[in-house]
């Protein structure tokens, strides 16, 4: 579901539209939407993570999820330059919707230095990928 049409709509702080999809800001995380067939490489997201930059800085501690509501395909070589270029990213998560999207989402995992990435739904990935933000910023005030 498009999380402008959710509950949550009001909590959005601002937003960023590129040529692959529409970032959606929070205080502490970002949800991005991209759009039906695009393909995500390093280039097609350099403005999406210029967007980031602009938004968390380089030392603010924040999380990404990934709303899977359009189908697209993903540069799996790709991810480890992306999380080169976010050094306070310090949760990920995919939101999807259909087995298709769960399986590109696991094969994106075995990528990712995180586990544990996959949501079913929208609320639980927002509240999980909150919850580990926040516990690095503990473990790093520690």
């Amino acid at each position: 579901m498009n999380i402008e049409k959710t509950n949550l709509s009001a909590q959005i702080v601002k937003q960023a539209k590129s040529e692959v999809g529409t970032v959606h800001f929070f205080k502490d995380l970002a949800v991005v939407e991209f759009y039906e067939g695009v393909h995500i490489d390093i280039a097609t997201v350099k403005k999406t993570i210029s967007d980031l930059i602009d938004y968390f800085g380089q030392s603010k501690p924040f999380g990404i999820i990934a709303n899977r509501i359009n189908s697209y395909s993903v540069a799996l070589l790709d991810i480890k330059d992306a999380r080169l270029a976010l050094p306070n990213l310090k949760a990920y998560g995919i939101v999807s919707y259909s087995s298709a999207s769960r399986m590109s989402a696991e094969i994106e995992s075995s990528i990712c230095e995180w586990k544990d990435i996959c949501f079913d739904n929208l609320h639980e990935g927002l509240d999980t990928i909150y919850k580990r933000v926040k516990d690095s910023i503990n473990v790093s005030l520690n």
